[in-house]
């Protein structure tokens, strides 16, 4: 999603900028650029379509410098507006205001009118041009900067991350936050602003996280922060223990190649003071843990994309260990009805970054709907500082470390490791899962990264069936019970990042519907466990060969999938539980989607768009 970095500091602003972008580009972008103060007291400014190298050479053929030591920059992923140079942030508004904005003005038609009417001329289709322009206006009347954004930001609609510089009053940025993230860099060079602390890595560890309705107040000496309420309130400054070189490729090609071979050490991070030697200790999802679980009667789920597939995982899980009802609805669509919510709900919301737009306002949503009955709201994902993790009652973290490939791949295995745990932490709370039952669990969990490590190691087969896939533009993946998730996790993957329109069915429903897609041009994508669904799975592999189609068959050793012409099994691993299974069946499609697409030759960790973390609707 779109990315800000900005900042004042004693020296040259302008590199630093750039490098901020650079460190952002993995959220997904379609354009960028930069706009400082130069040293004449004007609005110096730079854009591209593209990626940040473009903006940097647009820059080096620019003939004024573009030097300074205070000024804001901008990858944007289009909303309003194509992606184009005249659309791509800063804006600028009579050369008085230059803004950066993440989010979206939903009554920003409404607020060009207005503007229109007063004289003021659009150069963009952005609805960001709106908040320019009511920032000018309102400096009008206002003696400083500060003012005129809080006398602004009082007419906007919707979710905004903004920052704002001007030449009227050049020592200052202005940050203000409603509903899109934005941290505050404190260093000794200076006083910065970002979108993700990621940006800010190598210039500082120090960070001040604005909360929601928050506006800040930066100069080169202090940071001043106000409430929503205009209140002058003091925010904890935090160490972060993230490494700068967490964002490095190493000696891989590409980070999502990078992150399917973390996967071992990631989940073994996820587990670590999690689980003794043969229990889970519910305590790792709050002190209040356990006392919620014993009164939880219902689960609700609420996440999007991968996430969401985690959360279809866990239904099983939960259903089958636990015993507890539990529903899962995709964010986007829950929060925009009026679902039953019943007493002794525990809701669970799941994000890799914990700032999903559509997640974070089904849970406050939940929130406001729910008063007066007894709810709980948990939520797991691999941000401490998410607004997710603001916003819940319980929190869980994945321990994946940095994800910056947007096809997720440590996020979704850490997040299903994290949702087996709380199945057998509530099953445990409703007497569902006995000692022995929830040792032989926790010894699976333990088994997890060698299983994984040895799953790694069938890349080369894996990148001789990708081969195949070089002139395929449709695929169909199959699973039954939970495997049909894992069969969806797969399909996506296969769509995100190589564009091969791919579709994941329940192998029971082939009869209605699907089958006729099937033929020598669509292969299909088989996960064959060794449960009690297998020899139905194996009467529906004899249908899909029937009518002709490639198949693959990732199995269990001891499923012993009968070969036939044109079918390839890949033996995955064998002796697999429930828990096991799915996290295990996922690494196989995870390789063969990203080799299928350096065949088909996209951009493997920032396809086309798509975004890391989407925090617009």
């Amino acid at each position: 999603m779109c990315g800000i970095v900005g900042g004042i500091c004693k020296n040259n602003i302008t590199p630093l900028l750039l490098e901020g972008l650079k460190r952002l580009e993995y959220r997904g972008y379609d354009s960028a650029g930069v706009v400082v103060l130069d040293k004449d007291n004007q609005l110096s400014r730079a854009r591209s379509v593209g990626k940040v190298a473009n903006l940097e050479q647009n820059i080096r053929d620019q003939k004024t410098l573009i030097d300074g030591t205070i000024g804001i920059a901008h990858t944007r992923w289009a909303t309003h507006g194509e992606p184009s140079s005249r659309n791509a942030h800063p804006h600028i508004c009579n050369q008085n205001i230059s803004v950066v904005h993440n989010g979206i003005i939903e009554n920003f038609l409404e607020l060009k009118s207005e503007q229109l009417a007063q004289g003021y001329n659009f150069t963009s289709d952005t609805d960001t041009e709106v908040i320019a322009h009511a920032i000018d206006k309102a400096l009008e009347t206002s003696d400083t900067l500060l003012k005129a954004t809080q006398k602004a930001i009082t007419t906007f609609k919707g979710a905004y991350g903004v920052g704002v510089i001007s030449p009227k009053h050049p020592g200052h940025i202005i940050a203000a936050r409603s509903g899109s993230p934005l941290v505050i860099g404190i260093s000794s060079k200076g006083h910065f602003i970002a979108s993700d602390q990621m940006a800010l890595l190598n210039t500082t560890k120090e960070f001040i996280f604005l909360e929601e309705g928050d506006i800040a107040d930066i100069t080169l000496e202090s940071v001043t922060i106000y409430d929503i309420n205009g209140n002058h309130v003091n925010r904890e400054i935090k160490t972060s223990k993230l490494k700068s070189g967490q964002v490095s490729k190493g000696d891989y090609a590409h980070f999502m190649l990078k992150e399917i071979f973390e996967q071992p050490q990631a989940i073994q991070d996820t587990l670590e003071s999690r689980i003794t030697k043969d229990a889970v200790l519910s305590s790792a999802f709050g002190h209040k843990a356990e006392a919620i679980f014993k009164n939880t009667k219902h689960i609700q789920i609420i996440a999007c994309g991968t996430s969401y597939n985690a959360g279809l995982v866990a239904k099983y899980w939960l259903e089958d260990i636990a015993k507890i009802p539990t529903h899962i609805e995709v964010a986007s669509e829950y929060r925009y009805r009026d679902p039953i919510i019943l007493d002794n709900t525990l809701f669970v919301t799941i994000s890799q970054s914990g700032e999903t737009a559509d997640t974070l306002e089904a849970l406050k949503a939940v929130k406001k709907r729910s008063k007066g009955k007894c709810i709980h709201t948990l939520t797991i994902c691999n941000s401490a500082e998410s607004s997710l993790t603001r916003e819940s009652e319980l929190t869980f973290l994945t321990h994946a470390g940095p994800e910056i490939g947007v096809a997720s791949t440590k996020a979704f295995t850490t997040q299903l490791v994290s949702l087996a745990l709380l199945s057998v932490a509530v099953g445990r709370c409703h007497k569902q899962v006995s000692k022995q039952q929830e040792a032989k669990i926790v010894e699976g969990l333990n088994r997890l990264p060698g299983l994984i490590t040895k799953t790694l190691e069938q890349e080369d087969q894996i990148i001789e069936l990708a081969k195949t896939f070089k002139n395929k533009y449709n695929a169909i993946f199959l699973g039954r019970g939970c495997m049909h998730a894992i069969a969806m996790e797969g399909a996506l993957k296969l769509k995100e990042i190589s564009y091969i329109h791919a579709e994941a069915y329940p192998a029971g429903e082939l009869k209605h519907g699907p089958i006729a897609l099937i033929d020598k041009d669509t292969p299909v994508i088989a996960i064959a466990p060794n449960d009690a669904l297998l020899d139905k799975l194996k009467a529906n592999l004899q249908e899909v060969k029937s009518r002709g189609s490639e198949m693959i068959v990732f199995e269990d050793e001891a499923a012993k999938v009968e070969p036939m012409k044109g079918m390839t099994i890949v033996p995955t691993t064998t002796n697999l539980g429930r828990i096991t299974a799915p996290i295990i069946f996922t690494i196989p499609l995870q390789l063969l989607s990203y080799h299928v697409a350096l065949i088909k030759g996209t951009d493997v960790d920032q396809p086309r768009n798509l975004a890391k973390s989407v925090t617009v609707e």
